[in-house]
This record gives structure tokens, C-alpha cells and sequence, in this order.
């Protein structure tokens, strides 16, 4: 073997080498600690560690099962202020947004953290509207971002199939069932500030 076939091969055997663990690990899809399908006692410990004052819920009137729920908390890494929305069946979180008003390098991040968790996805346009979109074992998980009114906005959306599903399929059994469902413990009241 020549000499410099050589020591090639000596500067490829050290570089370094991306092991499994090291690439993008199919784990349950998550922003800022939120979970698709997360029980609302989790949304509401995580929405307590991240400053906020809480979920604030109302429960539906013509399904008592569904519950509203909205928070405010800011993004961990600027203090910026973000909103979230979720909607949970049976007290766990069928569809779960936090969204904002943010820079272009607030969106970059999100992007970037999203791709190193989830792995590159290409990105959808639809008019001024920018997606990209992340699917593992029946959970979505969405990053759209725009500009309206002069500001960039951007939400990540976390969807749970399986919740919704079963909503479904237990509405087609019996629409009239009503089930009781656990009370948020520690949530503040829908008429709070």
C-alpha cells in the first residue's frame, strides 16, 4: 500500500464517526417540553416550571369530556411571549398550539432544535405561508410560520391521532355518553386575568 493511500486511510479511520445515538432518535414529538397527547396535569407541571400561572380550562357544554384550555408562558430561551392553546379529551391533550409573535432567528431556532430531534423535512408553501411537518406513530407535529400585519408569527401545533381517534370512535358508539373526567387540580379559574 502506497504511502499516501496510507495515510489516507489513517485520516478517515479518525474522523469522527455519527453513531445512532448521535442521529435523530424517534422519540415522542415535543416542543418546549409540551407533548403530543400529554395528560393536562403535565401541560399544567410544565406551564408552572416554564413561569406561567397555568392552564386555565372550561369544559365543553355539549361534550363534557372536552375541555378548552389556554396559558400564557414566554419562550425559555428569549422571554419572549408566546400563547397556548389546547384541546383535551378525557383531561389529555387531542390537539396542543403555542404560537407568538417572533424574529426570524427565533424561528430559525425552533426550526433547527425541531430538525435535530425529528430529523430534516421538507418545507411546504402555501401562499405566505411556510410548514414543515413532523409524523410519528399516529402524532403530528407542525412548525408554521408567516408574516402578518408586518410581523413574522409562528406557531408549532402538536397533534395526538390516537386521542382524537378515540373521541371519535366514542362518539359514534354513544353521542350521548357522558363520562366523568378528573379535575385539573391546581389550575387557575377560566375568569382569572
Amino acid at each position: 500500500m502506497s504511502t499516501l493511500r496510507l495515510g489516507a486511510l489513517l485520516l478517515l479511520l479518525a474522523l469522527p464517526v455519527e453513531t445512532p445515538a448521535q442521529l435523530p432518535q424517534p422519540g415522542p414529538l415535543a416542543f418546549l417540553g409540551f407533548e403530543a397527547g400529554a395528560r393536562l396535569e403535565s401541560v399544567h407541571r410544565r406551564l408552572r416550571e416554564l413561569g406561567s400561572r397555568g392552564l386555565r380550562c372550561d369544559r365543553s357544554r355539549r361534550d363534557p369530556r372536552v375541555q378548552e384550555c389556554r396559558a400564557s408562558l414566554k419562550d425559555p430561551a428569549t422571554t419572549q411571549p408566546l400563547e397556548l392553546w389546547l384541546s383535551a379529551i378525557d383531561s389529555q391533550a387531542g390537539i396542543l398550539t403555542v404560537s407568538g409573535a417572533v424574529s426570524g432567528v427565533d424561528i430559525d431556532r425552533w426550526k433547527r432544535a425541531l430538525e435535530a430531534q425529528f430529523g430534516v423535512v421538507g418545507a411546504t408553501v402555501q401562499g405566505g405561508q411556510w410548514m414543515l411537518q413532523w409524523v410519528r406513530q399516529g402524532r403530528m407535529l407542525r412548525l408554521t410560520w408567516k408574516i402578518d400585519q408586518g410581523a413574522k408569527v409562528a406557531s408549532v401545533s402538536l397533534v395526538d391521532g390516537p386521542v382524537l381517534d378515540g373521541w371519535g370512535r366514542a362518539r359514534e358508539v354513544d353521542p350521548a355518553a357522558e363520562r366523568p373526567t378528573a379535575e385539573l387540580p391546581s389550575a387557575e379559574p377560566a375568569s382569572s386575568p
